[in-house]
């Protein structure tokens, strides 16, 4: 075997207030090995332990912060637990490559797509840039990133999120490792560019004939990749085997929890008598290319493309696409945090071009949920200044009552705790992350919310319980909805209407049960393919 988990445990350490050190065990003695030339999928819900044990192959977390408390880990017969810093150097990314969860943040934003590929190049073989170029260009278009020669002086964040996540399996796998980690290298992609990833993996994986690790919240995703699954909850494998046999006879409950779940039906119809709580006729978000010493515009990418539509009150329209469709561009574009061009009507009232001072009381009226709540949520601020903050900014209500709306939309989100309002974000699960940043947006009473893939990073059980949520929020509010997605799965539960996207033009549009009945663009038909085969 290459890889083997003798009764590994890890615990992260915790300072309390009294600087007391406490530990708490995330990974119960988990039994797991990995063959050679086979990929292995790690399955399991939000916080179940699947990331801490795949990084421990990398020792990447911060020692001061994490305590492997027994067992081994072995490589190769090597165990990693006991490595010094010279042996776990000689191993990163030369022996074991691997994909994070977010390009995104996992890319260095300073440094352009040729450098940072290039790294292991230079860290292991010693290879000059010069020598180092043809390979990385080799890799770049192995990977399938289009233009891959013109676009090596790119910066991560031109580049798209499907883009990215080749870039990283490029530079996981440049220098031939023998064992490929890939930490849910999908979730924040689109059906098609998600199905084009994973044959891209699986299809590396043969002509290295490496090993890999796929970890991932979908069973089902594992299952187009993998030759062997273990399925873990609350830090235990609870069960383990070849991919048919735990597809066709799973032995666990939880297991046969996650073969049969799926989302509840479909969403409910259009409310075509409503009054529009917005609009948008001929919205456009154009971005400029810029050359030239003088910096001109040369051309223009346009994110969205000449858009209308209307958003009914107590409605959820939802907006699918692939990467890069303009999605994320038309919701921004609606709430006024992006430029644009066009007709914007909330409420009755055009909001296009109100300066800062006319737009602030509108805000409140409208809301956004960000698709990484991680990233979204200050790690400096507490729980409690975190969803108080847009009180405080809007003058809303006094100190004393703040506290107490703050705890009531923490309630209604069902963190209801007291003791979670002095924690920091880090402190909580994804799923937990969300409903904090569902509870800022709620303690303002807004009547719009846009939510921006606000369960792309999630397992699918907690991805049930956020849906389920939103649904009781907007019954209880009267809320509406601009609902982004890319997984049509859930957008089928929760939408009464549907657009679909492709470069910044909608190409279908109508009653969400229309569409997925009877798409009348063959666009629409291949994500429904995609996304339900």
């Amino acid at each position: 075997m290459l890889v083997e988990y003798r009764n590994f445990r890890a615990a992260f350490r915790r300072i309390t207030a009294r600087n007391e050190r406490s530990f708490n065990e995330v990974v119960h003695g988990i039994n797991l090995t990995i063959a050679a030339n086979g990929i292995t999928a790690l399955v399991g819900e939000s916080g179940s332990g699947k990331t801490v044990s795949a990084q421990a192959l990398l020792r990447l977390q911060n020692p001061d912060m994490i305590d492997y408390s027994g067992g081994d880990l072995l490589f190769e017969g090597r165990d990693i637990l006991k490595m010094d810093d010279a042996g776990l150097r000689s191993i990163r990314g030369r022996e074991i490559g691997m994909i994070f969860q977010e390009p995104a943040s996992s890319l260095n934003p300073l440094h352009c797509i040729e450098r940072q590929v290039a790294e292991p190049l230079f860290v292991h073989r010693g290879l000059s840039a010069a020598q180092a170029r043809p390979l990385v260009v080799e890799w770049l278009q192995k990977v399938g990133l289009r233009d891959a020669e013109k676009r090596l002086g790119a910066f991560p964040h031109e580049l798209s999120g499907g883009e990215r996540q080749r870039v990283m399996i490029a530079l996981a796998l440049i220098n031939g490792p023998k064992l490929l980690v890939a930490d849910e290298p999908t979730t924040a992609l689109d059906v098609t560019i998600q199905a084009q990833i994973l044959d891209l993996i699986r299809s590396l994986q043969r002509e290295l004939g490496m090993a890999a690790l796929f970890i991932t919240h979908d069973l089902n995703l594992a299952r187009r990749v993998a030759d062997r699954v273990a399925v873990m909850k609350a830090g235990c494998i609870v069960e383990s085997g070849a991919i048919d046999d735990i597809f066709n006879n799973p032995q666990h409950e939880y297991t046969r929890e996650l073969l049969s779940g799926d989302f509840d039906g479909e969403g409910p119809a259009p409310k075509f008598d409503a009054p529009a709580a917005a609009s948008v006729n001929g919205l456009k978000v154009y971005f400029p290319v810029k050359k030239g010493f003088f910096r001109r515009a040369v051309s223009y990418i346009k994110a969205v493309d000449g858009v209308s539509f209307t958003l009914r009150r107590g409605e959820t329209l939802g907006i699918a696409g692939e990467s890069g469709s303009g999605k994320t561009s038309l919701g921004k574009a609606l709430l006024c945090l992006q430029k644009s061009e066009g007709v914007i009507m909330v409420d009755g009232r055009e909001i296009h071009g109100l300066n800062e001072k006319s737009l602030r009381p509108l805000r409140r009226k409208m809301q956004i949920i960000f698709q990484d709540p991680y990233g979204s949520l200050s790690p400096r601020m507490t729980v409690r200044n975190i969803v108080g903050e847009g009180l405080l900014i809007h003058n809303i209500c006094a100190r004393g009552e703040r506290d107490f709306r703050v705890m009531s939309a923490l309630s209604d989100v069902g963190l209801s705790d007291p003791d979670y309002l002095d924690r920091y974000p880090n402190e909580f699960s994804g799923g937990q992350r969300q409903r904090i940043a569902l509870a800022r947006a709620l303690v303002m009473a807004p009547e719009i919310l846009v939510l921006d893939e606000p369960t792309s990073s999630l397992d699918r059980t907690t991805q049930f319980q956020i849906i389920r949520l939103l649904r009781c929020l907007q019954e209880k509010y009267f809320l509406s909805y601009i609902f982004i997605s890319h997984d049509l799965r859930i957008a089928r539960s929760i939408c009464n209407s549907l657009i679909i996207m492709r470069a910044g033009k909608i190409v279908e549009a109508g009653a969400a049960r229309d569409v997925f009945q009877n798409p009348q663009h063959e666009y629409t038909r291949i994500l429904l393919k995609t996304a339900f085969e």
